[in-house]
């Protein structure tokens, strides 16, 4: 079930800090943060049913049904798997579950709290030692075949974990850590498999720890941007996701600012063509030396 690349806007809006583990809006302000995607072309939202301690896809349902959003409009991806230790849950340890009723259980408890009768990508959050491939796949199977889900993917999955869990059922996207400071999936065969087998690649923290870090990396990244900027008319976060959108795996960024303009500024970065060289440059100073 591999889809069209165009299904997903190109910049993806991630919602995990919309709520109570981050700017904690209103309905009003999340449904006003909804209509801004959408005059942006941001028409995808990236949800996992653990935001918030389980609160945050019923906060966006509720600021949903009240938006006059048209469901075909946009598309709803979710994740599940992850066991949380929070008040709304029972668990003492945090651990994985992807029993076959369970992945079932959390796609209906989404499907109930985001106000929709479909997610357009399921993603199971992260692997676990113990899932069970051909478990994963009845379950997968049933919500397909029930309409509840469109596509099914992974998330932060490795590219022998992947092929396990396609040895059973077809497997859409995956979507994992990647930046300019965080490329591990560049050289561990990730984005590899993402373009040889036509799989969505997606990007969380696609900023990567430029802005929250310090030190020698940071200092020759800013000093590479600042060359730039001028050049590409662009401000930094521009050129960072320039950068990851360059790939050829076709990255989808999840950008998850909860400030309108940051938003706007991260759509303009779709229309940087990085130069070659300068794309190899910006690589150049995260690594602090030479491509071999």
């Amino acid at each position: 079930m591999k889809n069209n690349k165009l299904l997903f806007s190109r910049i993806i809006a991630g919602t995990m800090t919309w709520g109570s583990w981050g700017k904690k809006y209103t309905a009003k302000e999340m449904e006003a943060m909804m209509h801004h995607c959408l005059e942006l072309g941001l028409t995808t939202f990236d949800h996992a049913d653990i935001y918030g301690g389980y609160t945050n896809e019923a906060d966006f349902g509720a600021a949903f049904a009240g938006s006059s959003i048209s469901r075909e409009h946009i598309q709803l991806i979710s994740k599940c798997g992850i066991q949380y230790v929070c008040e709304n849950r029972d668990n003492t340890i945090k651990h994985y579950n992807y029993s076959k009723d369970y992945i079932i259980w959390s796609a209906e408890q989404s499907l109930s709290s985001l106000r929709t009768d479909y997610l357009d990508l399921f993603l199971l959050h992260r692997p676990s030692p113990l899932m069970h491939p051909q478990e994963i796949a009845a379950a997968i199977e049933q919500l397909i075949k029930d309409g509840k889900i469109r596509a099914f993917g992974l998330s932060n999955f490795t590219p022998s974990q992947v092929k396990l869990i396609e040895s059973v059922i077809p497997v859409a996207a995956n979507q994992v850590e990647f930046s300019l400071t965080a490329d591990k999936v560049m050289y561990d065969g990730t984005l590899d498999d993402c373009l040889a087998n036509k799989r969505y690649a997606m990007a969380w923290s696609p900023l990567g720890g430029y802005f929250s870090e310090q030190g020698e990396q940071a200092g020759r990244i800013k000093e590479v941007l600042e060359s730039l900027t001028d050049k590409y008319n662009a401000t930094e976060t521009q050129l960072l996701l320039a950068w990851v959108l360059k790939h050829p795996a076709e990255v989808h960024p999840v950008v998850g600012t909860t400030r309108a303009d940051r938003l706007t500024e991260a759509t303009h970065a779709v229309s940087i063509e990085l130069e070659l060289e300068d794309w190899f440059r910006m690589l150049e100073a995260a690594q602090g030396h030479k491509v071999p």
